[in-house]
């Protein structure tokens, strides 16, 4: 297979066209159609639907540009670090991370990774919903206890604990009473949360009064006495320190985990590498008392 095809095909795939990837390659548009052409035939097959404003890949263009668009880009960027004596990361880095952690510490992370690594460009993209890591060209995805995935490698770099805390004012409800709380999604009804507290295993039963799509939102409202609530330790252990927040317990068995997860049949490049090494400095230990720490 004529590599060079294969790389304009790439192009023209990326860029959704054949005039667009001419003007921003500095290509000829004619030389683009033509490789183009060249590998269709090569392969026997038709790699785009040419209509008369669009250009869409078939499914065969759509499978060989998954395949062979970040094999091409590992290709040309380890190239350029054996040119350069395998000196500092660079290129786009790509990555799609959950919106708690991102709206924590991310801007914070990503903000000194930059600075130490400056031929590195950053993209974060923030989102809870899982992503095609390939499809949507994504070089690292960031995600709270992930579902396995034999496509997906990589490692967990910071844990935490769910615990329950209300405002100082809020107390523990007598003779079974149900306390209010504030809780993440819908509004749901009557529960009741299992907890591990220093006096041993309690019960608490809750009626959900408010609800909410953002942690750092519930912690707001815990904290103006609406109810109890469940969070993560290193989002409330300066409240519980400080005494805005009294800590009821712990949450039965509920452990968090981040993880930092790439796409197992990719070669690790060199700024995925560096990422996730700028992590594990971060957070060496991987505890929620770290995480809280680097917050404050």
């Amino acid at each position: 297979m004529d590599l060079l095809a294969l790389a304009d095909f790439n192009l023209v795939a990326r860029h959704g066209g054949f005039g667009k990837a001419a003007r921003l390659s500095g290509r000829p548009k004619a030389t683009l159609s033509r490789r183009v052409a060249e590998l269709e035939a090569s392969l026997g097959l038709r790699l785009f639907e040419r209509g008369a404003r669009a250009l869409k890949l078939t499914e065969e263009g759509r499978a060989l540009h998954e395949r062979t668009g970040q094999l091409l880009t590992e290709l040309e960027e380890t190239t350029a670090a054996i040119a350069s004596g395998g000196q500092a990361p660079r290129g786009r880095l790509r990555i799609s991370a959950p919106l708690l952690f991102s709206q924590a510490a991310l801007g914070k992370l990503a903000a000194g990774f930059v600075m130490r690594y400056p031929e590195v460009r950053v993209e974060i993209v923030v989102e809870d919903r899982p992503v095609d890591m390939i499809e949507e060209a994504y070089d690292l995805v960031i995600r709270v206890n992930p579902e396995p995935d034999i496509n997906l490698i990589g490692r967990a770099f910071l844990s935490d604990r769910q615990v329950v805390v209300a405002a100082p004012g809020l107390a523990w409800p007598q003779d079974g009473g149900q306390v209010p709380a504030v809780v993440r999604g819908a509004i749901s009804k009557a529960d009741t949360w299992k907890l591990t507290t220093p006096e041993g295993p309690r019960e608490l039963s809750v009626l959900p009064v408010l609800a909410m799509s953002s942690n750092v939102m519930i912690r707001d409202a815990v904290s103006m006495g609406a109810g109890a609530a469940r969070l993560p330790l290193s989002l409330v252990s300066r409240d519980i320190a400080a005494g805005r927040l009294v800590q009821w317990g712990e949450i039965e068995g509920v452990k968090i985990a981040l993880w930092a997860l790439y796409p197992s049949r990719r070669l690790l490049s060199a700024r995925v590498s560096a990422f996730l090494d700028y992590l594990k400095a971060a957070f060496p230990q991987g505890t929620p008392e770290e995480l809280a720490a680097y917050l404050g």
